[in-house]
């Protein structure tokens, strides 16, 4: 019997191609700002300082992520950045929103991918990323309401992506290093802003889902001796995977 490979549909050709145009800006992004706090954002390989910018995407801002002088790896690890893409592709292609709500979450999760490696790898959310993501986020789900949703969603989104942001600065301001940092406030803008959109509950689903994410991955570092009880995770990844997963559920 001789097996036929099935055609490779268009969507798929347009998928890959979005991967190949978004990664190397979202590369470079995540490569600049994963740096200590109060330092300058990152221009080049950290090892031979050989510059790195979209003038030049080979092989750094490929899947390769190497530098193309000493041949270190450059930013985020390879192909991570590359998966991400496609993943939030196929989530925005199963999601049931208007025209500019659909936009709002794509602006969400073009920001999001290099936000969750920058908190991964330095445990820090500059307002550089979590601003835009925030804004462009509430402005095009106005946008959405504009258009024909009406100001309901608008107005329970804004007041959820509000209400989280300040439950998050709470802990902060109260509980100090042992509460979520601002990063995370900001970060909750815009998460809190998207899921609002659906309803009320959303929010909610989204942060059970976010707990109970860091805590599964926390009691697998612990037992596998990879971290101690003392040790802080960076909840942001773990915030926007919460997100993402809630987005899926909701459609």
């Amino acid at each position: 019997m001789t097996l036929t490979r099935p055609p490779v549909t268009r969507s798929a050709w347009v998928r890959l191609a979005a991967v190949l145009a978004l990664t190397p800006p979202l590369r470079l992004a995540a490569l600049r700002h994963a740096v200590p706090p109060e330092t300058p954002c990152r221009s080049g390989c950290a090892a031979c300082a050989t510059p790195v910018g979209l003038d030049r995407p080979v092989p750094a801002l490929t899947p390769v992520a190497r530098c193309p002088r000493c041949r270190a790896r450059v930013g985020p690890p390879p192909g991570s950045v590359e998966v991400a893409v496609l993943a939030a592709l196929v989530l925005l292609g199963t999601l049931d929103l208007p025209l500019f709500a659909l936009l709002a979450a794509g602006w969400w999760l073009a920001w999001a991918v290099p936000l969750a490696l920058v908190d991964a790898a330095v445990h820090r959310l500059p307002d550089r990323l979590t601003w835009p993501a925030a804004g462009g986020t509430w402005l095009l789900l106005g946008a959405a309401a504009l258009t024909g949703a009406g100001p309901g969603p608008w107005v329970r989104a804004t007041v959820c992506g509000l209400a989280l942001a300040a439950g998050f600065a709470t802990t902060t301001l109260l509980l100090g290093r042992r509460g979520f940092g601002l990063g995370d406030a900001k970060l909750a803008l815009g998460t809190g802003a998207l899921l609002g959109w659906y309803g009320w509950t959303a929010p909610v689903l989204g942060l059970v889902l976010t707990f109970l994410l860091s805590a599964l991955v926390a009691g697998i570092l612990l037992v596998a001796r990879r971290v101690r009880w003392t040790s802080h995770l960076p909840f942001g990844p773990f915030l926007i995977l919460g997100t993402a997963l809630t987005l899926a559920l909701l459609g």
